[in-house]
């Protein structure tokens, strides 16, 4: 099978370097550095440079491969997936962008496509396990919790962004939608703070960001979901100092007579502080709970930077969920057609357990374990 991987960041360099194994990819990419150091680790994989917010040309663009998978920036990602589904590929998305996807469902079935999307970690996993236990029984509860941090705490951050440090602040800033009593309820992100042990991180500290998405439309019949981020504690006093400092302001201000927004100007800084370094190590840190019918299920994990294959947690979490649901949808056992959020496939076993079998398999583990509620 012929793909395309738009976007060849540290997640998409590595879908494109897993797909890669059995099937023919080309990553696309402006950035001339990401394409080089793609080319570098694995020369087989085709890479071309193309400016992926040139929407109309997707369909040119496009029209050699067999099947689409959108890893580009989340202020880009519904209008590159709205452009793939009109070039009629079939598609998995890990953008996380924040418009509502089920929007594009009609337009992908008249172009008769199978659009999978926020097929990553968080959300992508956590939405799958979801969907499979609402098959099973009735769920009463949904709570996740997921933080992907660097192995070394180093003041101030202890933080590093696994992935484009404008898209982190955006979970800071943007209201996180939660349900509770079957209603759904609006709040701030950074709040309703708790500290959490998990094994193998030690205490972490959790708190409210809008991490739901198509859960609150999909899953509405649930009265209680939330999901949580998660940080060394001490990291959230910062942001909120920062935050209330006008750091992340989108309204422009006016420095030396030049106009600045200062969210782009806090972002620019940010990259470097925040920018995982070459063989950093970091972890992915995450917990599922699923509860109903007197029952508790639990998945938890615990994923570490691979030194041997060069590879940070977050890319093997996120892009081997993704790249697990492209061989899912290759081999056929998915074809419907539509807009597909994880869950929505979730409470098919056969899918469900090939994701597992395909995440295991790369030695990325998730750990089940089952009590009274």
């Amino acid at each position: 099978m012929t793909i395309a991987v738009l976007g060849a960041g540290m997640v998409g360099r590595t879908i494109a370097t897993d797909l890669a194994t059995g099937h023919t990819v080309t990553s696309f990419d402006l950035d001339a550095a990401s394409l080089a150091e793609l080319s570098r680790r694995h020369p087989a994989i085709n890479t071309v440079a193309a400016d992926l917010s040139d929407y109309d040309n997707y369909a040119a663009l496009l029209k050699p491969f067999d099947m689409v998978v959108t890893a580009v920036p989340g202020f880009m990602g519904y209008k590159a997936l709205e452009a793939v589904i009109r070039a009629g590929k079939n598609v998995v998305d890990i953008s996380f962008f924040p418009e509502d996807v089920l929007q594009l469902d009609e337009l992908a079935k008249t172009n008769n496509v199978t659009a999978i999307t926020d097929c990553g970690v968080a959300p992508g996993m956590s939405n799958f396990i979801l969907g499979r236990y609402n098959a099973m029984m009735k769920v009463e509860a949904f709570e996740c919790y997921v933080g992907g941090l660097p192995k070394e705490r180093k003041p101030p951050f202890q933080y590093k962004a696994p992935f484009s440090p404008v898209d982190v602040i955006q979970e800071y800033i943007r209201p996180a939608r939660l349900v509770e009593n079957g209603q759904v309820v609006t709040k701030d992100a950074l709040t309703d703070r708790e500290l959490i042990s998990f094994e193998g991180a030690g205490e972490l500290e959790a708190f409210n960001t809008d991490g739901l998405r198509s859960l609150l439309f999909t899953m509405n019949h649930i009265p209680d979901m939330k999901e949580k981020t998660l940080r060394y504690p001490g990291h959230i006093d910062l942001i909120l100092a920062l935050k209330q400092a006008g750091f992340f302001a989108t309204t422009p201000i006016v420095v030396n007579e030049n106009s600045v927004i200062p969210l782009d100007f806090t972002s620019r800084l940010l990259v470097n502080q925040w920018k995982l370094q070459p063989g950093e190590e970091e972890f992915t840190v995450m917990k599922v709970i699923v509860k109903g019918e007197g029952k508790k299920i639990s998945y938890d994990l615990f994923d570490s930077y691979d030194a041997a294959t060069q590879t940070s947690s977050m890319a093997r979490t996120t892009g081997y969920t993704c790249t697990a649901a492209v061989n899912m949808m290759a081999e056929g056992l998915f074809t419907d057609k539509g807009v597909f959020p994880p869950e929505l496939i979730g409470g098919n076993k056969d899918c469900f357990d090939f994701i597992l079998r395909y995440l295991q398999d790369r030695n990325v583990n998730w750990r089940k374990t089952e009590e009274a509620a």
